[in-house]
């Protein structure tokens, strides 16, 4: 999700600041929100948030489409 659009700014940290990778709908406190999530669940997850926020769909797909690259995913 593009931390503009996201309504907390971005997931946090252990120690409460921002991460710089994750959003708020996936990472809070140093923890993934659905720790036992695939990437595909997850994408269709974020498809459908940031469709809500009046995100375009081929902008969506553009977002989603390199979340298996991310660092939460190379370790599964």
């Amino acid at each position: 999700m593009p931390f503009d659009k996201d309504p907390k700014g971005g997931g946090t940290n252990a120690g409460g600041s921002k991460s710089k990778i994750y959003c708020s709908n996936c990472y809070e406190w140093e923890r993934f929100t659905q720790p036992d999530w695939t990437v595909e669940q997850m994408q269709e997850y974020v498809n459908g948030k940031m469709e809500s926020l009046g995100i375009p769909p081929f902008l969506v797909r553009l977002f989603t489409k390199n979340m298996p690259k991310l660092e939460r995913w190379k370790k599964h």
